[in-house]
């Protein structure tokens, strides 16, 4: 069989590759896309998206049950697990289509199946049409992630989960156990919790959260244990027993180990690049703990293979994989592009509250030597804050003290998801302590409290 010759193949379609080959077709490339499972990846399907219209629907849920304090009447309140999961499948199918369309209007060769690289510029895919030769000048790795398995608490699908069951849940929990309280384990804890299971988080750091400002996360905290969670931090999971219907974790704390029961859990530890059977080691590729090891415009040192996304190591954000992939796609183009920095890309966790921040926190800033000044403006000052029923918030900037250069922002509340691109749009302008003070903020709106932590930090807050 005759092989397929492209420009540039892109292998896997999530965020990261099906955005670098649109990109590299914009550009007048020829492109091929590889794809084992779902078009949009794991973000699309079991990730980013659906997660978040599992969270709006207990987001609605737990507002119906606040109706009084608006003056609102609201009685025999309840939910349906199974049309909540289905609006969340609906959603994310919706997006999955969009992709395809996108692939159609492009142009780009879209090849289902297992990709392997056998040799430098060629593409071999296992599909059920049986195997496909490509090849291509460019290669471009984008195969993702997927949940870390530690020993013991490995996943079964019924009494122990990763996010793929939980999206798609056979049963509703009654007593929760989520390990990992990153962003992906707060977020199912927060949204079994909404809708009556009792959880509990148990993280091995030292707070939950544990890459966010320390402040923030003790916010968030205290947010969570109010809400009803129990968080359980420098924790572990020794051993999980599993008997019917039900799972016994032996827990340890402080040197001591505690036997609780619980009926699901949710192991959320983190995750695994996909690098296995590709062929990688043959072709000389360095893989470092499961990620590809790559140069600032992710290339791997192999003429012509590129790495970008997940593969390619943290951040693991999906935003981050697609300008990743745009900047290889130009690349190989031959146009002038600018790496992607992490320290210039936000992080967001959608749990309620929202948190959200972008650049250095308070201690990573005074690690790196440089002196700083902090402002915070909680939101009890904000007047839309306190409008919307939600004053629980908080936003904390910090700047260079000489120059006034914005090192860092993070902010945990109503809405900030959105509101942390600000001040990412702030770094990348190179922007100054002075620039955003004579920036007028529309009033009344949550994003008024950004101006006042800004003004804060310089002893000029007006509303606290």
């Amino acid at each position: 069989m005759a092989a397929q010759n492209f420009d540039t193949i892109v292998i896997g379609a999530g965020p990261g590759g099906y955005v670098a080959a649109i990109r590299a077709a914009q550009l007048g490339q020829k492109v091929a896309i590889v794809e084992r499972e779902n078009l949009g990846g794991i973000c699309l399907n079991w990730g980013c998206i659906p997660t978040k219209a599992l969270l709006r629907s207990a987001e609605v849920f737990h507002l119906m049950h606040r109706a009084a304090e608006f003056g609102l009447k609201a009685s025999g309140l309840g939910y349906d697990l199974d049309a909540v999961v289905k609006r969340s499948r609906g959603v994310a199918k919706q997006l999955s289509s969009g992709v395809a369309h996108l692939m159609k209007k492009n142009k780009i060769t879209v090849v289902m199946g297992s990709a392997s690289i056998p040799a430098k510029g060629k593409v071999r895919v296992e599909g059920d049409k049986g195997t496909e030769e490509l090849t291509a000048k460019n290669i471009i790795l984008a195969t993702g992630a997927r949940a870390r398995e530690l020993p013991g608490p490995e996943a079964d699908g019924d009494l122990v989960w990763t996010y793929r069951h939980a999206l798609n849940p056979p049963r509703m929990p009654k007593k929760l156990l989520v390990i990992g309280s990153g962003a992906i384990g707060i977020e199912f804890a927060s949204f079994f919790n909404t809708l009556g299971a009792d959880v509990t988080v148990v993280e091995v750091m030292d707070r939950v959260l544990p890459v966010e400002d320390a402040e923030i996360s003790a916010f968030a905290k205290k947010a969570f244990v109010k809400q009803g969670l129990t968080i359980m931090e420098k924790a572990m999971v020794k051993q999980l027993d599993r008997a019917k219907g039900e799972v016994t974790a032996h827990i340890e704390m402080g040197g001591k180990v505690e036997k609780q029961k619980f009926d699901t859990v949710i192991s959320a530890v983190g995750i695994v690049g996909n690098v296995e059977g590709l062929g990688l080691e043959e072709l000389g590729v360095k893989v470092d703990r499961t990620h590809v090891v790559t140069d600032e415009f992710c290339r791997t040192g192999v003429e012509g293979l590129y790495a970008i996304g997940d593969i390619a190591g943290a951040p693991w954000l999906a935003h981050k994989a697609s300008h990743e992939g745009v900047m290889v796609a130009e690349l190989i183009s031959g146009l002038h592009t600018h790496p992607v920095k992490p320290e210039s890309i936000a992080g967001c966790t959608y749990c309620p509250p929202q948190v959200a921040s972008v650049g250095y926190t308070e201690a990573k800033a005074k690690e790196l030597g440089y002196k700083i000044k902090v402002g915070r403006f909680p939101f009890i000052g904000n007047g839309k804050a306190i409008a919307m029923g939600d004053a629980e918030g908080m936003v904390k900037v910090i700047f260079e003290e000489k120059t006034g250069e914005l090192l860092g922002a993070h902010m945990v509340g109503a809405e900030v998801t959105e509101m942390i691109q600000g001040f990412v749009i702030g770094r990348q302008l190179e922007t100054t302590e002075e620039d955003l003070m004579h920036t007028v903020f529309p009033h009344p709106t949550v994003s008024e409290s950004m101006h006042e932590a800004v003004l804060a930090a310089y002893n000029r807050a007006i509303h606290i």
